[in-house]
């Protein structure tokens, strides 16, 4: 931004010494008039013809914002050279702003500002402006463009954007200690004077904190502030633009710095003795109490460990930390009232995180005593076990004892204890209870079939105290007893091939049972005794619950019989030992070489050998398949006939090339042989010059020889008196062919020899209006008359000072 600006002051500098101008090539060719003018002009000089040096001059770029004046604001003056005064020159203004906020005078080109501007909306704009002539609106000077700032005035006070701020800093930290950076923002313009120039400063704060005035840094300025005396601190802090001078803007904003916390206070137990009283019925693993060491620090610095010191009594307790940092005592074992009535143990307290800058003040850690007393408390009666499993057949008669229970009152008195079945569900009636003794015997038939497991619930009772009592579950699991024999897992239909060999396994069995064996199922396979000498198939056991079908012999044919039934022998290890038979069925098929299954069916038999049904059907699916392929080749090439023909046609109309190559211009040395134009022949010579020649064109300064410079000039007097011809900028270059062309020239430059030798006085004979063409086929000039030879030698006149303007020009 500041080079930028450096860099629009310099530009403005020299335009206004006018060291500096923008110059522009003339647009459009001048009217007859104009150009005799000029000419007039270029006469008058002392030293011919001048090259007219034009540019705007601008005397100020720079408007200042926030005017409150009542007239316009001047902003600056658009001049050219071409303006002698006479009030023939318009000025005009476009671009941001132009007819609304800046205004030009037409005559004079000084702009002015119709509006109030603010630089922190826009600090400046971009404008272009353009001289014209007044009469014929012809542009006098191409468009330029300049830029317009605002200029800054102290309008704005410094903010701070992300206020209010929140910083923190750890305690007893030493002075001078980092605690944030504040930032101010000044929306003047930081390059201009001191308008964006920003000094901070404590309002409210000290002396604990200090702030640097240019960084905005804030720093403590007090050592060892601890956060246990105060926590949080409110700042202010202010920015003041015009480096702090009076007079300048001022904004503020509030810094809350708290002091972070240190592990610099170890936990202190509030008394040395804690005294709990626990129940003797307490279970173990249950919370007896808790105490808690209180520890000045926040957050990990106030965690807080504790341990049990080894020692009597310490043995049955345990202790844990919880989410607010107490200690709780837990039963690691039971109590008995009647055993030990007291017991005592010592506690310690220490941080869990230690900081080693604090270790000289002492150790972080606290001790005190714990005296727990055991209260007494009539207990429910206790099982021997905390669960019991039995076992019972399923065939066991009526009042069969499977087990017994055991409970006992561990109280001084000793009471008695009475048991029962707590009912709950229907399977609990199997099963009934001595209420003395606690023997359990079966009421009902069992059968594990239905329920394989019983789960019931003992009670005990207290004679004395029945509201005390206490369960225990029991479990009976049901054993099975051998009634199913065992019989096939599934229908097994199996086939076996024609060209099957002997010994060949077609069917893989097994077997299952509705009993439960304790050792798991265990299945033996056999053929029946009276199917023992079958010539077809037998069975062969595996010995791990399954068997196979064997065949004995091979050749067996659908025609004779496609159908068997294979008795098979399975027989279980219960007590006693059930079996059972089941049938296979066998079916003859016919299969490939692989043994792959191809029809079991009757009727294909019949079928020509080698040729079954699914490759009569493959065979038809392909033919069906080819004849489509066919219709649809057939028809994608009727389309594609049909599609080239209309391509062609549409070819036939876009294909046409369009040949539009220029020349490569004055420069291009490559497109022609200079010597081609030393040729003698001579042109019928045109007289009279272009008003709008290039000074210097002519062939004054050419170093060919006679031939080549007559030819040029000859061409470049025929340009100029062409009203047609573009202007100089843009010349172009004629050339013809050499002599030594076997073709000949077919040109009309070199057609004069032939046209010598034609007699064209007829064309006087045909009347008035074939005179001019006349004229034109004998080499005059139809419109030349008296005014011919004036008009030569003012044309000879011009091009001489041509001459010399471009001989002066390439010398400079």
């Amino acid at each position: 931004m500041l080079t930028r600006n450096c860099s629009l002051l310099f530009l403005c500098f020299l335009l206004d010494k006018g060291l500096l101008s923008l110059h522009s090539p003339p647009q459009g060719r001048l009217g007859k008039e104009h150009h005799r003018g000029i000419m007039g002009l270029r006469r008058n000089g002392g030293a011919g013809f001048q090259r007219v040096k034009r540019g705007w001059v601008w005397n100020q770029f720079f408007v200042l914002e926030e005017y409150m004046g009542s007239d316009p604001q001047y902003v600056g003056k658009l001049h050219t050279d071409l303006d002698k005064g006479d009030s023939v020159v318009k000025y005009t203004l476009s671009g941001e702003g132009a007819g609304s906020i800046f205004t030009i005078d037409q005559t004079t080109g000084d702009i002015h500002a119709l509006q109030s501007l603010d630089r922190e909306m826009k600090p400046f704009y971009t404008l272009r402006a353009q001289a014209v002539d007044l009469l014929t609106g012809r542009p006098l000077e191409p468009e330029s463009e300049f830029i317009i700032k605002v200029q800054d005035i102290n309008d704005n006070e410094p903010r701070f954007l992300e206020g209010p701020y929140s910083a923190s800093v750890p305690e007893m930290s030493p002075v001078g200690a980092y605690v944030m950076q504040v930032t101010a923002t000044d929306a003047d313009d930081p390059t201009y004077g001191n308008s964006a120039r920003i000094v901070y400063s404590i309002l409210h704060g000290q002396p604990y904190f200090s702030v640097d005035p240019k960084t905005g840094v804030i720093r403590t300025a007090l050592p060892n502030m601890d956060r246990e005396v105060k926590e949080i601190y409110q700042v202010l802090i202010q920015a003041k633009d015009m480096g702090g001078q009076l007079g300048g803007l001022a904004g503020t904003t509030t810094v809350n710095i708290t002091l972070s916390d240190l592990n610099d206070n170890p936990p202190r137990f509030s008394k040395s003795i804690f005294h709990l009283r626990v129940p003797e019925s307490s279970p173990v693993g249950s919370a007896v109490g808790r105490i808690k060491a209180h520890d000045l620090d926040t957050g990990k610095n106030a965690e807080v460990e504790y341990y049990i010191v080894p020692g009597e009594g310490g043995h049955m307790f345990d202790i844990v930390t919880n989410a607010h940092q107490e200690g709780i005592i837990i039963l690691k074992k039971r109590l008995d009232y009647e055993t030990r009535k007291s017991y005592a143990f010592k506690v310690e307290a220490s941080n869990a995180h230690l900081d080693p800058r604090f270790l000289h003040l002492g150790p972080f850690k606290d001790t005190a005593t714990v005296k727990v007393n055991v209260l007494d408390v009539d207990e429910p009666p206790v099982f021997s076990r905390h669960s019991y499993s039995m076992e019972v057949y399923e065939d066991t008669a009526y009042g069969t004892v499977i087990g017994a229970v055991s409970a006992q009152d561990l109280d001084v008195g000793a009471s008695k204890v009475r048991y029962s079945i707590e009912w709950k569900r229907d399977q609990d009636s199997y099963f009934d209870i001595d209420p003395v003794t606690g023997t359990i015997s079966t009421i009902d038939v069992l059968d594990r079939e239905r329920i394989a497991k019983h789960n019931i619930s003992v009670v005990a009772t207290k004679v004395n105290n029945p509201a005390l009592t206490s369960k225990v579950p029991v479990t009976v699991n049901v054993l099975d007893v051998n009634e199913f024999p065992p019989e096939l897992a599934v229908a097994y239909e199996s086939f076996v091939c024609e060209n099957s060999k002997p010994g060949q396994v077609i069917q893989t069995i097994t077997a299952r049972d509705s009993d439960n064996p304790p050792m798991g199922p265990r299945f033996f396979f056999r053929s029946p005794p009276q199917d023992i000498k079958d010539k077809n198939f037998t069975i062969r056991d595996y010995g791990n619950n399954t068997a196979g079908v064997v065949t004995r012999r091979g050749g067996f044919r659908r025609r004779l019989q496609d159908l068997y039934l294979l008795p098979v022998v399975m027989e279980d290890i219960g007590h006693p030992v059930l079996s059972s038979t089941g049938t296979l069925t066998v079916r003859v098929c016919a299969c490939d070489g692989g043994g792959a299954l191809l029809s079991c069916s009757a009727e294909a038999v019949f079928l020509p050998v080698g040729l079954s049904r699914g490759a009569l059907i493959a065979i038809l699916v392909c033919i069906v398949i080819l004849l489509v392929m066919v219709v649809l080749y057939v028809g994608l090439r009727r389309q594609k006939d049909k599609g080239t023909l209309m391509t062609s046609k549409e070819d036939i109309r876009d294909n046409v090339i369009h040949y539009d190559d220029e020349g490569g211009g004055e420069e291009d040395t490559n497109a022609f042989d200079i010597g081609t134009l030393r040729n003698p022949k001579a042109m019928v010579q045109e007289k009279g010059l272009r008003p709008d020649a290039r000074p210097g064109s002519g062939p004054g300064g050419s170093q060919e020889g006679p031939d080549v410079r007559d030819f040029i000039q000859r061409r470049l007097q025929e340009s100029q008196l062409d009203s047609s011809a573009p202007p100089y900028d843009s010349l172009v270059t004629f050339a013809y062919e050499g002599g030594g062309s076997v073709a000949e020239s077919l040109s009309s430059i070199e057609s004069r020899g032939a046209e010598a030798e034609e007699d064209y006085r007829r064309l006087c004979e045909w009347g008035p209006r074939f005179q001019t063409l006349a004229a034109i086929f004998s080499g005059k000039d139809p419109q030349s008359r008296e005014t011919e030879p004036a008009l030569a030698a003012e044309t000879n006149e011009e091009t001489a000072e041509l001459t010399r303007d471009t001989t002066e020009e390439e010398q400079t």
